[in-house]
Formats: structure tokens, C-alpha cells, sequence
């Protein structure tokens, strides 16, 4: 099976290696354009591409994927890039632009996202700063199949996860990932 995958941070480059563990051809990583970073504020690449790059996978980096949008010229480049890789299905995590209509179609099977909270408690970005806020007792991560809501796809599989009274969101992050 042929998966593309999206996505940014460190939560993401671990679902990146489990994708890439299990024996799936990944043809092609969509991540976020690089960015200043450090004291010198040098480029630096996103966790996600440099787990692609070290696995000789092809990246690209658009800064919007809608077609009508401000950034029109990337997001055709980056469909058709998409349509190029041939994937079966697209997995997303935490990749930081909402896929519109016309990249969710793209894969044979759809696309899947990997979200960091039990849905629909926490959709959108942060949950698991927005759980510990919260005071929750636990969290999760739940798989979806993505459509052109936010975080609003038919839920596949949920797993639960308590919080624990010592949990930061850097440990409750490194657990969920």
C-alpha cells in the first residue's frame, strides 16, 4: 500500500516512523515550509522532513493547499505532486494547514488523521495543552477519516489514556505520540 503522509512536529515524525516501521511505501511527505529557529534564527526543517530526508523520501513544503487561495501556485504543485505519488490513502498529523476538498479526494481511500485527544472533546489545535487545562482525567488519540470539516470525519479507533497528576504536556506529548 502507497501512503502519503502530512505532517509537522515531533507527534507527527513519530507517526512517521511507525508508517515507515510497519512497511509502507511512503512516496511523498508534505510538511510545513522550513522555518527560522534558534538564537541565530537559522532555517531549520521540521521533524517530520528530517525523518523523510534521512529516508530518502521526497518533501515538499507548500504554504497553503487550496487552489483559490493565496497561495494558489504551491497548492497546484502540491496536487499534483499528490496526484504523481499515486497513494492509496493520505495520513495526516498535526500538519498545520486544514486539507481542502479537493486534497482529501486525491487518495483512493481517503485520508486519515491521527489526533491527539479522545474527539469530538478537543478539535483543532493544542489538545493536549487544552486536556491538562482543563483538569482532564484522561485523554487519547483518535484516528480518523478525514472530510472538509474540522476534525469532524467518521471516528475508526480511539484509545484512551489517563492523565496522570505528574503529566506535563511535554510527557503526556511523548506518551500520546
Amino acid at each position: 500500500m502507497r501512503v502519503a503522509f502530512a505532517g509537522t512536529p515531533e507527534f507527527a515524525a513519530v507517526a512517521l516512523r511507525a508508517v515507515l516501521s510497519a512497511g509502507y511505501t511512503v512516496p511523498l511527505v508534505l510538511t510545513q515550509p522550513d522555518r527560522p529557529a534558534g538564537r541565530g534564527m537559522k532555517l531549520q526543517s521540521s521533524p517530520v522532513k528530517q525523518v523523510a530526508s534521512a529516508a530518502q523520501i521526497e518533501v515538499i513544503q507548500p504554504q497553503g493547499l487550496r487552489l483559490d487561495g493565496r497561495y494558489a501556485e504551491q497548492a497546484a504543485q502540491a496536487h499534483a505532486a499528490l496526484r504523481a505519488a499515486q497513494a492509496d490513502a493520505l495520513v495526516v498529523a498535526a500538519y498545520g494547514l486544514i486539507l481542502p476538498t479537493s486534497v482529501l479526494t486525491l487518495p483512493r481511500l481517503g485520508c486519515l488523521n491521527i489526533h491527539g485527544s479522545l474527539l469530538p472533546r478537543w478539535r483543532g489545535a493544542a489538545p493536549i495543552q487544552r486536556a491538562i487545562e482543563a483538569g482532564d482525567a484522561q485523554t487519547g488519540i483518535t484516528l480518523m477519516q478525514m472530510d472538509a470539516g474540522l476534525d469532524t470525519g467518521d471516528m475508526l479507533l480511539e484509545q484512551a489514556l489517563p492523565i496522570e497528576s505528574t503529566d506535563t504536556a511535554s510527557t503526556l506529548h511523548d506518551k500520546l505520540a
